[in-house]
């Protein structure tokens, strides 16, 4: 099943073959942030699928094994040894979301104590809230402090059980790009509402999900996403025979 958002406008359907068409200022999202936290860790499709669909975004893979950083074209996973390595194009993705990024705003000089000015300095950018928008940073970060969670077996646990054994890394002066999207409100449920943003370094080594950053004059680009596609099951799951 596919579910098409535009400009907060709901249609749903399915493409013909079972693929939408290729949009490069959409949202491509698998699955929902809400069946991931009750413990949907089985894969709705490979990443080679996933990165048919964009060039940057973020998630998980089958099991909840570790998280997912795509930047640049490439999608990394990043275990709970917090080492990141190219995925497996054939691994499972029960969760994420990518776009073609297409920076629509630059931020320069962003200045942040913690992750609370970070985002209340992308807030002040932000040309509306009620919009998806994919979001990238690169520069050198004075403090960062990552996770990754362990793989986890049947049967699967919620997320907040599973991230009770999550692996923990603090970097200092650490340079890298980070990736993710700023969900609306409105979206609670599908996706994580406001920000939600995972790193990876710059020599693509170590990476996670983001718990904790400063910034010190590091540029942010934003990518407005007016429309949003989710796919819920896998191709051709629960169609007619």
């Amino acid at each position: 099943m596919i579910l098409v958002f535009v400009l907060g406008y709901i249609s749903g359907g399915v493409f013909p073959g079972g693929n939408p068409p290729q949009d490069r200022d959409i949202l491509y999202q698998v699955s929902t942030y809400e069946s991931l936290a009750g413990g949907g860790y089985d894969p709705v499709e490979p990443v080679t699928v996933l990165m048919e669909n964009g060039d940057l975004g973020l998630g998980t893979f089958t099991g909840l094994d570790g998280e997912m950083v795509v930047v640049d074209g490439v999608c990394y996973q990043v275990k709970a040894d917090g080492v990141a390595r190219p995925a497996d194009p054939s691994e499972g993705v029960p969760f994420a979301a990518v776009t073609y990024f297409s920076p629509d705003i630059t931020v320069p000089g962003i200045v942040a104590g913690n992750m609370t000015d970070l985002t209340a300095a992308l807030n002040r950018s932000l040309p509306d809230p009620d919009l998806f928008t994919a979001i990238r940073i690169d520069g050198t970060f004075p403090y960062l402090k990552v996770r990754s969670p362990p793989a986890q077996s049947k049967p699967y646990p919620p997320l907040t059980d599973a991230l009770a054994h999550q692996s923990v890394y603090e970097y200092r002066n650490v340079t890298g790009t980070m990736v993710g999207f700023y969900s609306p409100a409105t979206a609670a449920g599908l996706n994580v509402a406001g920000y939600h943003l995972h790193f990876i370094t710059a020599d693509r080594t170590r990476g996670g999900h983001v718990l904790e950053a400063t910034a010190a004059g590091d540029t942010a680009e934003l990518d407005i996403t007016p429309r949003y596609t989710v796919i819920f099951t896998p191709e051709g799951a629960g169609s007619p025979p």
